[in-house]
């Protein structure tokens, strides 16, 4: 038995001790107006897709009970948010009780859904660049196909935003229930508020009204796929100081740059060369939600994150900043998108076969083509582009997904309370 078996072996049995206690939780009645949340595998707090959708049930009725997963106590909630600690027996208990479960990861095997509870899976990203699940290839290891078919077995909607994920989902999540093709809950914010957010966002940074503010949010790297996984950060030789002159020297104004990594790296922000602007960096990578912050933002500068398509809907520009390719898709498996530069950025046919899109997005391998595409942006070019990418995509992020998931959860519910005894 080599290391991955004795892996997956170990995560069976312990699967099975935990489904043992979800079992005898079933001892204790499902409440009608109990919701479970979570997001990142309680890595995350409050924000991305689940926060609407929850402030949006709080907006209707403050009848609600709202149970949140997290691995920091810390972490601030809501006073109508009741957190957690995300062990096993505080998941066993609350989601054996809860009407409705609300996610956007995996649950843990070994998680077991009552057969009158709903399940909403939002996901974490929507159109985007790396591929997931079977799409990975060999990238996709067998435990995480395991954890992935036992949550996907228990959902009842994944929250999608376009014709591309309707195509592209089945392999990517390995799922083949039904979706709720409504637009992001996470993206309402940058549609409805970003005028508010501007201000909002200023002022808690205390920046001036004018001041002018670009986002690095680098997607993370994984490590040990087979067995536990982790993350790491990836060195860039993106110089810093110069992409922010070139920001200033295009666009005008007062630049910042606000740094956005993975919260699990955030400690490991020094390792970035940034020594000459470092009066104008702010690090905002331990921020729940990071949609308040992108819909105040003017540019986002990321690799492979799908952030950049959420910006570009509301005209945001973006720029890519990819030096580790050939390494990244070696390590996680095939891309979404072809990225072959100075080709455009097309969609890979044989995951969403029925879409044939151009992604708008500049991309640079190096400083010197950093420095070009952020002198050569043009943004009448640029939103024109996005209006087909969006077209191209049958993309909906309307404003009011949040609205359209509650309108669902809420008939579900009622449904079935006029069903039961």
């Amino acid at each position: 038995m080599n290391k991955e078996e004795r892996y997956i072996f170990y995560r069976k049995i312990k699967a099975f001790g935990n489904s043992i206690l979800f079992y005898m939780m079933r001892v204790f009645p499902i409440q009608n107006n109990k919701i479970a949340v979570c997001t990142y595998e309680g890595k995350g707090g409050f924000g991305c897709n689940p926060k609407y959708i929850v402030e949006e049930m709080h907006r209707r009725s403050n009848k609600y009970k709202f149970i949140w997963f997290v691995n920091d106590m810390s972490k601030t909630f809501p006073e109508y948010i009741i957190k957690k600690k995300n062990n096993t027996w505080n998941r066993a208990y609350h989601l054996s009780t809860s009407k409705i479960w609300i996610d956007n990861y995996r649950k843990p095997l070994g998680t077991k859904k009552r057969e009158k509870q709903l399940y909403i899976q939002t996901w974490h990203g929507a159109v985007g660049f790396k591929a997931i699940g079977e799409w990975r290839g060999e990238g996709f290891s067998k435990i995480a196909y395991m954890v992935s078919k036992n949550d996907s077995d228990m959902i009842d909607y994944v929250v999608t935003n376009s014709e591309w994920c309707l195509e592209a989902y089945p392999k990517g999540l390995v799922y083949s229930g039904k979706y709720l093709n409504v637009g992001c809950p996470r993206c309402d914010i940058m549609v409805n508020n970003r005028d508010e957010q501007r201000i909002i966002i200023r002022e808690k940074y205390n920046l001036s009204a004018t001041s002018k503010i670009v986002m690095f949010a680098p997607t993370y790297r994984e490590k040990g796929q087979k067995t536990k996984r982790g993350v790491y950060i990836e060195q860039t030789d993106l110089d810093f100081e110069r992409m922010m002159q070139t920001f200033t020297e295009k666009f005008g104004g007062e630049w910042y740059l606000f740094m956005r990594l993975h919260p699990q790296l955030a400690s490991q922000i020094d390792k970035y060369p940034l020594d000459g602007i470092r009066e104008h960096v702010i690090d905002v990578s331990n921020e729940d939600d990071m949609c308040e912050i992108l819909a105040a933002v003017d540019a986002i500068v990321t690799d492979y994150s799908s952030a950049a398509i959420d910006a570009s809907y509301v005209g945001i520009p973006a720029f890519l900043y990819i030096d580790d390719l050939d390494t990244f898709v070696k390590d996680r498996g095939d891309m979404f998108f072809n990225i072959n530069p100075p080709e455009p950025i097309r969609n890979n046919k044989k995951m969403a076969p029925g879409v044939d899109v151009i992604l708008p997005y500049p991309v640079a391998r190096n400083n010197d083509e950093m420095h070009k595409n952020i002198m050569e942006f043009n943004i009448a070019n640029y939103m024109y582009e996005i209006s087909h990418m969006n077209q191209a995509l049958s993309l909906v992020n309307k404003g009011n997904a949040s609205n359209k998931v509650v309108d669902l959860i809420q008939s579900i519910i009622f449904h079935k309370l006029q069903g039961e005894d």
